[in-house]
């Protein structure tokens, strides 16, 4: 009996520890879930029945509650009521509801449900606020709910946009709340400012685990200030809107932190999160982003910008078909795309197509006429095109100033000028680090269309924003995490050792190759002129292509039989 009775205390000792654990794990199964104030909360939800969740003993200094529910990507509904009601209930992968409490209230009930098939693991967590601090969405007049504190999130291959409801100034238990437009005065809710926070998750990793475990870090305020990065500020006067670049396959999680500067309060929306990508799709899904025919595409690129990065200057021609490629494949890619619905295939293909036309079309230009400081021109634009990139892919990139494509466009077009106007004086060296950067460069898009990278994201940025009209207001900011921090040390070592070695090897040479026309037309001259040149007795290219016809002709005709064909005479 004693031995019981020590088995019991002991059940009921690890009940208590696990009670106040700031994670608690369970299930819905028992139709009633029980939720503490500030812990986090895992548990299953299923399809047939909504499950009743129930907060007990509230203090009373608690004015308002925020509850939020998460999932990776089925949706949930949390409800005020079992029967759902569009004003009274939220849908989503991320989705939250505000309980504005009634004087002596101390228990506080809503449902949970799921119209998924498939059991939904969830993490939720009851966040409490008093009547000082601002009621994020308290404004609310776009959305269904009355008081809407969710972020909602759109997103398309050029940009994430987020959402949000005007937040209202707090208020006491048993008072009716504060007009929203009464008045724009400093006592209303016009003095409220919003914080709005990027967070990434770790890189190439898309589990449900890493999501929900990165989630806690962007719930509540201190955590939210402390984890995120912090990328606008908006007033009350500003619209409640923010658009991103899009990071396909790349966790994001965002929230919004509003404060009232006259209190010095805060409160946090309910974050949002997103992949761009769908989980459930079977082309473009998130498992499968890499399309084969970017990999074959940026796999050949990369071969011939290796060769370029190395030996470029020594091989010339080979040179000007990679920078003429480039330049022709970029523009090229951006008329079809705005002009033609077409696949993205198709695009691909099309633009090798072009590229290589570009990449013979500088050749024979250089070969015909022999004109070098055009042909530079093209080399030190492409090397200004990624110099420029790179500046916008800075911090520098989302100064507001730069959100007005005018004074992008100019502004980029004039770093990529410059390039070229600097080095005009030493051209072999401008030369050597275009092939040293440029060719090294395309090594890392080889690898962007394998493992994802944000270094890719350099002149994706550029192109997106050549392609979308919107993409102007979106902010560019990228993950920098390990694989970035490895592939910009290969770059770099790439680009140093292609540029010291072309350097070192063309000591003491010629600067650039002579005027190939001017050659050939010279050997010309000299085989005509020079009797004693075996070549001289060469026939002339016209009677030696009538010669190889000939001899083809021969070998279609059929063989005459030997002996006497003419007719005796009588």
């Amino acid at each position: 009996m004693g031995l019981l009775q020590l088995l019991v205390v002991a059940v009921l000792a690890s009940e208590r520890r696990v009670a106040g654990a700031a994670e608690v794990f369970g299930n819905s199964s028992e139709g009633l879930i029980e939720f503490s104030v500030g812990k986090f909360r895992y548990f299953e939800l299923n399809r047939p029945f909504p499950e009743e969740a129930v907060l007990h003993d509230i203090s009373s200094n608690v004015t308002f509650l925020i509850f939020q529910i998460h999932s990776q990507y089925q949706n949930t509904t949390v409800s005020f009521s079992p029967t759902l009601l569009s004003n009274a209930s939220e849908t989503g992968t991320a989705s939250g509801l505000v309980f504005i409490l009634r004087p002596e209230q101390s228990t506080c009930t809503w449902y949970l449900g799921t119209s998924g098939i498939e059991p939904v693991q969830n993490m939720a967590i009851l966040l409490s606020y008093s009547e000082r601090d601002p009621i994020p969405g308290g404004c609310n007049l776009e959305f269904d709910l009355d008081i809407d504190p969710n972020i909602y999130l759109e997103y398309n291959f050029f940009e994430t946009t987020i959402k949000f409801a005007p937040a209202n100034l707090g208020y006491a238990r048993g008072v009716d709340p504060p007009p929203c437009d009464a008045g724009m005065d400093q006592d209303s809710r016009w003095r409220l400012q919003y914080d709005v926070y990027q967070y990434f998750l770790p890189e190439n990793d898309l589990t449900e685990e890493m999501l929900l475990k990165h989630l806690q870090r962007m719930v509540s305020v201190p955590q939210v200030k402390a984890n995120a990065l912090k990328v606008v500020t908006l007033t009350a006067n500003d619209k409640t809107s923010v658009s991103f670049s899009s990071l396909p396959g790349q966790g994001v999680i965002y929230n919004v932190i509003v404060w009232d500067p006259f209190l010095n309060t805060s409160a946090a929306y309910v974050p949002a999160h997103t992949y761009a990508c769908s989980f459930e799709a079977g082309e473009g899904s998130c498992a499968s982003l890499g399309r084969v025919s970017s990999k074959v595409f940026f796999t050949l690129f990369a071969l011939l910008g290796f060769f370029v990065c190395f030996f470029g200057h020594r091989f010339w021609k080979t040179e000007l078909f990679f920078i003429g490629f480039i330049i022709m494949g970029f523009f090229f890619y951006i008329l079809i795309t705005r002009l033609t619905p077409i696949k993205y295939d198709v695009h691909l293909i099309l633009t090798a197509v072009a590229g290589s036309v570009g990449g013979m079309f500088l050749v024979a230009v250089w070969w015909r006429f022999g004109i070098l400081s055009i042909c530079m021109l093209c080399v030190g634009l492409v090397l200004g095109f990624l110099i420029s990139s790179v500046t916008f892919f800075t911090p520098l990139g989302n100064l507001k100033i730069f959100h007005d494509d005018g004074v992008f466009w100019v502004t980029f077009s004039c770093i990529a000028i410059l390039i070229p106007v600097v080095f005009m004086g030493c051209l072999r060296i401008l030369n050597i680090l275009t092939c040293g950067v440029i060719g090294s460069y395309s090594v890392v898009l080889a690898v962007g269309s394998y493992l994802s990278t944000s270094l890719s994201y350099i002149t994706l940025n550029v192109l997106k924003r050549a392609l979308n009209k919107d993409f102007h207001r979106a902010f560019t900011n990228v993950p920098f995490q390990t694989n970035d921090f490895i592939i910009l040390a290969v770059w770099g070592m790439l680009a140093v050792s292609g540029i010291t070695l072309q350097i070192r090897r063309e000591r003491g040479r010629p600067f650039f190759p002579p005027h190939p026309y001017k050659l050939w037309k010279q050997e010309r001259e000299r085989r005509v002129t020079n009797i004693l040149d075996p070549s001289y007795h060469i026939p002339p290219l016209r009677e030696r292509l009538y010669g190889r016809l000939t001899q083809i002709k021969e070998l279609f005709q059929k063989e005459q039989p030997a002996g006497e064909r003419t007719p005796l005479l009588l």
